[in-house]
């Protein structure tokens, strides 16, 4: 069976790195979660107040952006990420963290920094990658791409479901209201906006289960690898 690049694209909240990670773990491919990277670094321009509510300090990114170290580790089985060698997954995860990284996922020299290390780890293949740009920018060679897609409500629905797991309460118009802002961002941006590639599989989970969308995920796998 030969390797491939999985480009896995869509709207924030669709379940892209779920199953990203799960198809990775079964077929025995690296997961890269580029979202997370772009998180890492909206967390350290808030760290640092290179990020405030109304501006972003491009200036001062510029200067760091080529010495952040954003890498992987398994702890107990789950990837965390690691942030100069400190491990902020929890931290990113937050509604402001994810508001941030669609900010500067929007920065041209930001992109630009991300892309070349998320091309560098899956230049000998075997991975599988999701983001907003993976199949139209970072990987356009990539032999299956799947776009993923999911009505606004119900990926509010999901992610509000997923900050009252971890012990928040957060309000649900709020949330849709962020959802739906970062759609606008993620589509009308200049630099690498979000859209699906042409030989893109589509895939809507607005109504599939997680074990129905997996199932697809893996038969169109199954399909390309052979």
């Amino acid at each position: 069976m030969k390797k491939i690049v999985v480009a896995i694209d869509g709207f924030s909240s669709c379940g892209k790195s779920t199953m990203a990670k799960q198809l990775a773990k079964q077929v025995g491919y690296i997961y890269v979660d580029t979202g997370a990277m772009y998180r890492a670094v909206g967390l350290f321009g808030l760290q640092n107040g290179i990020i405030t509510k109304n501006n972003i300090d491009e200036q001062k990114l510029a200067e760091k952006i080529y010495n952040l170290k954003i890498y992987f580790k398994n702890i107990n089985g789950v990837q965390h990420v690691f942030l100069n060698d400190v491990d902020v997954e929890s931290k990113i995860r937050t509604l402001e963290t994810g508001d941030a990284a669609s900010r500067v996922s929007a920065v041209a020299f930001v992109r630009k920094a991300l892309v070349a290390q998320q091309q560098k780890m899956g230049e000998n293949k075997g991975v599988v990658l999701d983001g907003r740009d993976i199949g139209t920018v970072v990987f356009p060679d990539a032999e299956l791409k799947i776009f993923v897609t999911a009505s606004a409500e119900v990926r509010a629905q999901r992610r509000f479901d997923e900050l009252v797991q971890k012990g928040e309460n957060p309000d649900y118009e709020e949330v849709l209201k962020n959802i739906t802002e970062r759609d606008y961002r993620d589509t009308h941006r200049v630099e690498s906006p979000l859209r699906q590639a042409s030989d893109a599989l589509l895939l809507d989970n607005s109504f599939l289960t997680k074990e129905q969308q997996y199932k697809k995920i893996l038969e169109w796998f199954k399909y390309k690898t052979q």
